[in-house]
């Protein structure tokens, strides 16, 4: 079976819930780039999936609505919601062109690990900007393009420090993991770092914060090998 987001949705959403440093790492890292107090802020969070950043933003004060494209992604999100209400709300939707979300109706735009899988990036700027009022935000994080492309893998034997070993980089497209438990095994769109940043700038966001955080305790404990690289990419934009 060629795995989608809807078919890995059960065990993505549990684990997520029962603990993964990685999914925690990259939900703090997309956060630091908000205020702490998002009262009276309306958020979109793209590519939600089972919630996670959506029900974070909802905790800050934020009027927060989360979308994804995988309808059973959504159903665990609205479960999620059920159980420990936070105020977030959800629909099914596309990245793509956010059909349900109105012409500048969010002051803020988060899309965490989530632009990587939109298969056309310049439509999702392009309906980013339009959902955003003037002057709104986007912040986003991304797997590290540098780090993260097709056939990347770790290096390094008993005599030699770890290291990551990269393939063709500047090749951009779609790929999967061959990892049967990695969430890429539903596919990624590998972009380069300039990739990115130029849609941005085409679509007239000025540029606030690129980051490159280095993985903390939680992540080491579990990935060793990923001391010493940056596993997100995070970028922050101005609607201008």
């Amino acid at each position: 079976m060629t795995e989608t987001w809807d078919t890995i949705a059960d065990w993505y959403a549990e684990r997520v819930r029962t603990g993964s440093a990685m999914h925690e790492f990259a939900r703090d890292a997309l956060l630091d780039g908000l205020p702490a107090d998002l009262h009276g802020q309306r958020i979109l969070d793209l590519g939600c999936g089972e919630g996670l950043i959506t029900r974070a933003l909802a905790m800050r004060g934020g009027s927060v609505v989360g979308i994804d494209p995988s309808p059973r992604m959504i159903g665990h999100a609205r479960a999620a919601e059920e159980a420990t209400p936070s105020g977030a709300r959800y629909a099914v939707d596309d990245g793509g062109s956010l059909a349900t979300v109105a012409t500048g109706s969010v002051e803020w735009v988060t899309a965490g690990l989530s632009l990587n899988n939109v298969p056309d990036l310049t439509a999702a700027v392009s309906a980013v900007r339009r959902v955003l009022v003037p002057g709104g935000h986007l912040v986003f994080t991304v797997p590290h393009p540098c780090f993260e492309a097709p056939r990347a893998r770790w290096s390094g034997g008993a005599d030699e420090l770890p290291g990551r070993v990269v393939g063709n980089y500047l090749a951009e497209g779609f790929w999967r993991s061959a990892n049967p438990d990695g969430a890429r095994r539903a596919g990624n769109q590998h972009r380069m770092l300039s990739t990115y940043v130029t849609s941005l700038i085409e679509h007239g966001f000025v540029i606030g914060r690129l980051a490159e955080p280095a993985p903390d305790a939680r992540v080491l404990t579990e990935q060793p090998l990923r001391a010493g690289l940056p596993p997100f990419l995070v970028i922050s934009g101005l609607r201008s």
